[in-house]
């Protein structure tokens, strides 16, 4: 059964819309406007209204908010001041367009703060008005390309195995005091990102790992936070649909760590493997520190071996007295004992011993990231989240090295993204895999026959000899069905691009669709059909 033949996930309200502290302070108008240089028009002069929360969704906000009546690129935010005040808002945030909206019918009924681009100073406000939460706990954000969920988990097991109470953002989930909630966005935006700051803080919460998008640092989201330490993986492309350049891709992470930048790190912590972390390190100045796995750095590591379950061990040399620490990883690859040792030389850089950091390490797994789907199989299935060029390569160069047989691979691209990476996708899968399945990922609101041809065109640029059998089969589920029946004992199945994800978008739509449930059910039925040829 085709995705878009299935009941579509019910809608749902924000993943953040009820992550708020039940105690916010109160912030005046006046101060607020004051604090961002904002022009203050009161609907009264007599009386100070004061704020609680703020809020540029009219839908999710909440009695004595601040609405940001944001300029978007399809229609302004100021269309919906009358929902939001409505809904019990005590003041709006906007431009002077916005400003001439609301008072077009007569005067405006809340304080209204004026300002020539209210997105810039969101943020800054939003930290305000739930009292900077972040100045109060240790933040750290991971940032790259690939690797940030993986590094992100790693450093918050070592947190917590270090006696600290880590809350966690990021692609696959939030976690507040260890409750669990999914994530729409990498980064929150910034309104929703201090309430959840706030909230955190009010419960317990003493130090916060997140990751941290080049959507996140264009567009402002993490403005008004204060970052504690920033962790930077590496640089490959993506995301090249929203930055014009690889050059603007960089600039967009390289606010973490540059000079002059409103939320740069008080330290900076930056893997150099890639010419871009070498970049970033020169960018970040005096006092980065380095990790690598290919070239000389702060930190490294020796004596890696690859273990039987899949898993390896190595030592991490530091600098100092950590010459020798131990440690060990369920993760395969060597990407990730770069993620490993960025981890762990984040949690020195925080106050953690790397001891202790090392040794929480080998307790880790991370959904959707190499998972494994074990059905009593006689090779080997794997569900990857790599959707990019490099990390495919280096995902399937990773399972190459650890099994004896054959690959296929399963690999679609999602629709309204990035059109350059199609071909390149392609031609990886071509390239390195035995059989490459060319399928749907989400097409969004794209035809997805556009998609795999883009990605066909990249595979048939290799030349015969040197590339793998080559099919299209659109509907995901039957191009899993198919990498299973060819799989032969010894074999890898490799189901890439969605990862942890449980549901397709099509025009508009999310279908239920868990890749580790369907490689599952795949098996199931090839073992059962298997298993009555025999008997008969």
């Amino acid at each position: 059964m085709r995705a878009d033949e299935r009941s579509p996930v019910p809608e749902q309200v924000g993943p953040h819309a009820a992550l708020r502290p039940s105690a916010p302070p109160s912030s005046s108008v006046s101060e607020l406007a004051a604090s961002v240089e904002a022009t203050l028009v009161a609907a009264s002069e007599s009386d100070e209204v004061f704020v609680t929360g703020v809020e540029h969704r009219s839908t999710e906000l909440l009695p004595g908010d601040l609405f940001a009546a944001l300029p978007g690129a399809k229609a302004h935010g100021a269309r919906f001041a009358g929902q939001a005040i409505e809904n019990g808002a005590a003041a709006i945030l906007t431009d002077e367009t916005g400003l001439g909206m609301l008072t077009a019918d007569g005067p405006a009924t809340v304080p209204v703060l004026v300002h020539p681009t209210p997105r810039s100073v969101l943020g800054e406000l939003a930290a305000i008005i739930y009292g900077r939460p972040s100045e109060q706990m240790t933040v750290i954000g991971v940032t790259g390309t690939s690797g940030k969920t993986t590094t992100t988990y790693l450093i918050e097991a070592a947190l917590r195995a270090a006696g600290r109470e880590p809350g966690l953002i990021g692609t696959i989930e939030t976690r507040v005091k260890g409750e669990r909630v999914p994530s729409a966005l990498t980064t929150p935006e910034a309104p929703q990102l201090h309430a959840l700051f706030a909230a955190m803080l009010e419960q317990g919460t003493d130090c916060v790992v997140m990751e941290v998008s080049s959507h996140a640092l264009s567009l402002g989201r993490v403005d008004g936070t204060r970052f504690d330490v920033a962790a930077f993986t590496n640089l490959s492309q993506d995301h090249l649909d929203f930055h014009p350049t690889f050059e603007d891709y960089f600039a967009a992470k390289a606010r973490l760590f540059e000079s002059g930048s409103s939320v740069r790190a008080e330290r900076a912590v930056v893997c150099v493997d890639d010419k871009w972390g070498r970049r970033m390190a020169e960018t970040a100045g005096d006092g980065v520190t380095t990790v690598a796995t290919t070239t000389d750095a702060d930190w490294t590591a020796t004596a890696l071996e690859v273990l039987p379950n899949g898993g390896q061990s190595f030592r991490i040399v530091g600098p100092g007295p950590w010459k020798a620490i131990p440690a060990h990883l369920r993760l395969p690859g060597g990407y990730n004992v770069a993620n490993a040792l960025l981890a762990v030389a984040t949690c020195e850089s925080a106050g953690i011993d790397p001891v202790a950091a090392a040794r929480s390490l080998a307790e880790v797994d991370v959904p959707g990231r190499v998972e494994r789907v074990e059905r009593g199989q006689d090779f080997l299935a794997v569900v990857d989240y790599a959707h990019k060029p490099a990390a495919l390569s280096a995902v399937i160069a990773t399972l190459r090295a650890q099994v004896p047989g054959r690959i296929a691979l399963v690999v679609g691209a999602g629709g309204d993204r990035d059109h350059g990476k199609r071909p390149m996708m392609g031609e990886v899968g071509a390239r390195d895999a035995d059989l490459l399945i060319i399928t749907d990922d989400n097409p969004r609101t794209e035809e997805p026959a556009t998609i795999r041809a883009a990605m066909l065109t990249g595979a048939n640029e290799v030349p015969e000899a040197e590339r793998g059998d080559v099919r299209e089969i659109g509907d995901r589920a039957a191009a899993i069905a198919a990498a299973v029946e060819w799989a032969k004992a010894g074999d890898v199945v490799l189901v890439a691009g969605k990862g942890h994800e449980t549901g397709q978008e099509i025009q508009g739509v999310k279908y239920p669709f868990d890749d580790r449930e369907v490689l599952a059910d795949a098996i199931d039925r090839r073992g059962n059909v298997a298993g009555e040829a025999t008997g008969a």
